[in-house]
């Protein structure tokens, strides 16, 4: 592309669409960008692989680590459990790190490329996609200890319904890119956004049924119709019980629910790609 012919996504103000074309032409970027996108995946990977001492062997402890914290605090200090504790709280852990991961990740993407951003002209919305892509990897590497568990110390929980896990991922994938275009974007005017984010993060964990069951939740809501009311706002609650019915229960995930959060996750993914859009043209100036 020569340079007397720029792209559309750099056209003047007075002739940017509207709010459909610029969703158009944000999904066009990323397709059409896609090569890029699966370079700055490898990039990342490549990096993390080589910072570190164990390098990708940490996409495979971390979550043990992780669980074993959350193992000691709730058995040991609230002396509360439920059967077979260390993988019935994995199956929250592991979808939950992923999920955090993509989000702070994404939250720098765009203003962590100041250079880069004012030198050349090219659709930023390929920076959130690269972190969110990339962070599909530690998800995977976290399938292995999630096995190994079960093969060590869980071979009664294994049944075929293990092999829908891609589909509840399928959904969280949407859903946690629909995050990341929005504080990607939000981050490059307000830098305040990676401190606030680990305590909303933090925070959301908590509201979550990851400690413990969705049966507890409705306990409480049946007492508190608030509560109840903002567990269904939640989409982690359909996603943590959805994976723990395949890996920990041995049945379905929740079909209809997953159904709703898929349609949703579309629709956020619509109005924080648009919001991404609208913004673009003034992040070279802002960094």
């Amino acid at each position: 592309m020569s340079a007397t012919t720029p792209d559309a996504a750099f056209h003047s103000s007075a002739t940017r669409p509207g709010p459909i074309g610029l969703i158009t032409e944000g999904i066009l970027d990323i397709w059409s960008r896609r090569r890029l996108i699966r370079y700055l995946v490898r990039a990342d990977l490549k990096k993390r692989g080589t910072d570190t001492l164990f390098g990708n062997v940490w996409w495979v402890i971390d979550p043990l680590l992780l669980m074993i914290v959350y193992v000691v605090m709730v058995t040991v200090i609230v002396q509360k459990t439920d059967p077979d504790y260390p993988l019935f709280i994995f199956c929250a852990i592991l979808p939950w790190k992923w999920f955090t991961a993509s989000v702070t990740d994404s939250i720098g993407s765009v203003s962590g490329q100041e250079r880069l951003i004012k030198q050349l002209h090219f659709p930023k919305v390929v920076f959130p996609v690269a972190s969110t892509v990339s962070e599909i990897a530690g998800f995977l590497f976290g399938l292995i200890p999630l096995f190994t568990l079960m093969l060590l110390f869980y071979r009664d929980r294994f049944s075929p319904w293990i092999l829908l896990i891609p589909a509840v991922a399928f959904v969280q994938f949407f859903f946690t890119l629909a995050i990341s275009f929005l504080f990607s974007a939000v981050n490059v005017f307000y830098r305040d956004v990676a401190n606030v984010s680990r305590h909303f993060l933090r925070l959301w964990f908590y509201l979550s049924p990851g400690l413990y069951s969705l049966k507890q939740v409705d306990k409480i809501a049946a007492q508190n119709p608030i509560v109840g009311q903002l567990m269904a706002l939640n989409p982690f609650a359909t996603f943590f019980e959805s994976y723990r019915n395949v890996i920990y229960n041995g049945t379905g995930p929740l079909w209809g629910h997953l159904a709703g959060w898929l349609l949703a996750s579309l629709a956020i993914g619509a109005l924080t790609l648009l919001f991404f859009k609208r913004t673009e043209p003034s992040f070279a100036k802002v960094l």
